[in-house]
């Protein structure tokens, strides 16, 4: 896993049909350095959130056939020692 911050949202209009109905999320990682992660829990721009990529985004869609790499599974509240 790894933490990032939501810094926008994707519209995409035509995508994958196993897409249709899906959020996605810019996440920040580093300054400089995006990914788009598929968000099944509700997170918003200026959450901080854990994201897992792979073969576990496809998992924790409940869906291994999905085209993803990167999944919101988690907004953190708090970073004890920050």
């Amino acid at each position: 896993m790894i933490i990032g911050k939501v810094v926008g949202n994707v519209w995409s209009t035509r995508k994958d049909e196993s897409l249709n109905g899906l959020k996605f999320l810019v996440i920040e990682l580093r300054r400089d350095e995006n990914i788009i992660a598929c968000d099944y829990i509700g997170a918003g721009v200026g959450d901080r959130v854990l994201i897992t990529q792979g073969s576990s985004a496809r998992k924790a869609m409940e869906n291994e056939e999905i085209p993803i790499d990167a999944a919101v599974i988690g907004i953190i509240d708090e970073i004890e020692g920050e």
